[in-house]
């Protein structure tokens, strides 16, 4: 909750941008640039930098029928002697506009953190949209195996390559007064007991879910999330090392397409 003026404050810095147009590079292509500001950097309900505030930028080059590739970039912080503040992702994949109210994205995409290639993964999703009602799966592979603590809290690091799988189901619709409104629950499995309450209490899989309302105000689309686990905080410990980053958050954003 500390971060929220600080993404307002910043995101004063996208307004000025509201009168640039997207680069239509021809009938065939075009680019989009889409910076944004974060209050907090969650991802599957986990904060990716230790609840602070990220920056964030993404690049996609698309074509008219439906292929596309770009780059997307954050600010992150894991903690502890973690050398690593960027996260890289490079994807491409496809977009099948089915009818208007239909439609399925599939993509592969390589994570790349520098300075830090243990954390390096890959995965292919897919989400399908009926109607507003969102179905999504996910597989990633390539993981190392979870770093942990002892009681003493020293660190280990994880040396074994693992797979992870989840699953996703949502809503999304457009509320009175232009607000969207998206509602997102997922579950994910890491094939392995990761998450422990005690020494004899583990899992292998958690739930995360997500409400968010979003408006277009002066050129900038401002977002609000209620976010939230299934984690314990003794669980949430035991995987990332803090307990109060799986909780849950209110995250405001900021972010302007041109």
């Amino acid at each position: 909750m500390r971060s929220l003026p600080t993404v307002f404050l910043s995101s004063l810095v996208l307004v000025p941008l509201s009168c640039v147009q997207a680069f239509e590079l021809n009938q065939q292509f075009r680019l989009d640039v889409t910076p944004a500001i974060v209050s907090d950097y969650r991802a599957s309900g986990l904060s990716q930098t230790q609840g602070d505030p990220a920056a964030q930028l993404n690049l996609v080059l698309s074509h008219v029928s439906g292929m596309y590739a770009g780059v997307w970039t954050s600010s992150v912080d894991f903690g502890f002697d973690s050398k690593t503040r960027q996260e890289l992702e490079y994807y491409a994949g496809y977009y099948w506009q089915i009818s208007e109210n239909i439609s399925l994205d599939t993509y592969y995409t390589r994570y790349d953190f520098p300075r830090e290639s243990d954390y390096n993964q890959s995965d292919v999703q897919a989400l399908l949209d009926v109607y507003g009602v969102l179905l999504g799966a996910k597989y990633v592979s390539n993981i190392k195996g979870p770093d942990a603590w002892d009681e003493e809290g020293n660190f280990y690091k994880g040396d074994k390559d693992e797979d992870l799988a989840s699953f996703l189901i949502g809503y999304r619709t457009q509320l009175p007064g232009e607000v969207g409104l998206e509602v997102r629950y997922e579950y994910v499995d890491y094939k392995d007991e990761v998450f422990f309450r005690n020494e004899e209490q583990g899992r292998a899989q958690y739930r995360n879910w997500e409400v968010k309302l979003n408006r277009d105000f002066v050129g900038v689309t401002w977002g609000l999330s209620y976010i939230d686990t299934d984690l314990s905080k003794s669980e949430c410990a035991s995987f990332m090392g803090y307990d109060d980053l799986c909780g849950p958050t209110l995250v405001a954003s900021a972010s302007k397409t041109f």
